[in-house]
């Protein structure tokens, strides 16, 4: 297991990695892979299945992942920017 230092130590490495990735190019990835197909956004669909309790199957769960990660990344960083803007 993780000691606490270790566990800070890793955090840190965590948040600088987020804090370096370049907004075009994280925005790119939540338009592209996070939005298709367009009509309607797959994202959009796998949350109404995990509101309605239908998100069952494996691949479910992974789409949302995949198409979710790029907003999730994106979240975290708007965070950390407003939390500390240097």
């Amino acid at each position: 297991m993780f000691s606490p230092a270790t566990k800070g130590y890793a955090m840190g490495k965590i948040v600088k990695w987020i804090q370096q990735l370049n907004w075009n190019i994280l925005i790119l990835l939540c338009v592209i892979p996070g939005l298709t197909p367009f009509t309607p956004p797959h994202l959009f669909e796998k949350i109404a299945m995990l509101v309605n309790g239908t998100l069952v199957r494996p691949l479910d769960w992974f789409d949302l992942f995949f198409h979710g990660l790029p907003w999730a990344l994106a979240a975290v960083k708007l965070g950390i920017s407003f939390k500390d803007p240097t």
